[in-house]
């Protein structure tokens, strides 16, 4: 099981034609659209299932630290926000457990070493990116869901973000490059591996904000909604 799923970090000249074509994964995605065909919000978190683990960016993220970075935005603010939309469970246990995994999860899988074994055994892997994908499904599935306040809601929306943000952070101003796995790569693609570093560690810090806002804003927005019918009811009666 020692290999990089995604494959060899390829050359820039190679990166068009660095798909993933792994016919598991394909059954799996394929499963997943059917499953959830009448559902928009499940095909969108299919079709970006699909940009991070089969278009060239799983090649990419093989390469470059900032790409695994992308990756991993992709998963945890694009496609488990959308797959808790359209799950049938209810959390009923608050959002302060959920959260709490899912930023520990999110913080052990960028330890060094977690980082490195991951990119070099295929089991590790696939457990970092369903622990991620999966953690990040019930922290968003209990923001939708659990009996707390539009307030805490949005506030654990915010803490999220701000997690996400100091790790980023951490990256960003880290003296020296930290994983093994990106040691020589980045220069192929006219990156030091401190600088791809500090790359990823911006996307984490300032682009990954814009999905987090969107959410925060679907939230006051689903909430202003309930509350005008709330009033309405209250005038009516």
């Amino acid at each position: 099981m020692n290999a990089i799923y995604c494959g060899p970090a390829p050359l820039p000249q190679e990166i068009w034609g660095s798909w993933n074509f792994d016919p598991v994964l394909l059954l799996a995605l394929v499963g997943l659209g059917v499953t959830l065909r009448r559902e928009p919000a499940g095909i969108a978190a299919v079709a970006l299932l699909f940009l991070a683990f089969v278009s060239p960016l799983c090649a990419l993220s093989s390469a470059l630290f900032s790409a695994r970075v992308v990756h991993h935005v992709i998963l945890i603010v694009g496609a488990a926000p959308l797959l808790a939309l359209v799950s049938q469970h209810r959390v009923r246990s608050g959002v302060a457990l959920p959260f709490a995994v899912s930023t520990i999860i999110l913080w052990l899988w960028h330890h060094p070493v977690a980082y490195d074994l991951a990119l070099s055994n295929v089991a590790v892997y696939w457990l970092m990116q369903l622990s991620l994908l999966g953690s990040a499904i019930w922290f968003w599935k209990a923001v939708y869901t659990a009996e707390v306040s539009p307030v805490e809601r949005f506030l654990f929306v915010l803490f999220s973000f701000a997690q996400m943000g100091m790790l980023g952070a951490v990256l960003t101003f880290a003296p020296t490059a930290l994983y093994a796995a990106h040691s020589i790569a980045p220069f192929d693609w006219g990156l030091t591996p401190l600088r791809d570093q500090q790359l990823g560690g911006l996307i984490m810090w300032v682009p990954a904000g814009v999905p987090y806002a969107a959410i925060a804003a679907l939230l006051a927005r689903r909430s202003w909604g309930r509350l005008k019918e709330d009033m309405a009811c209250r005038t009516g009666s």
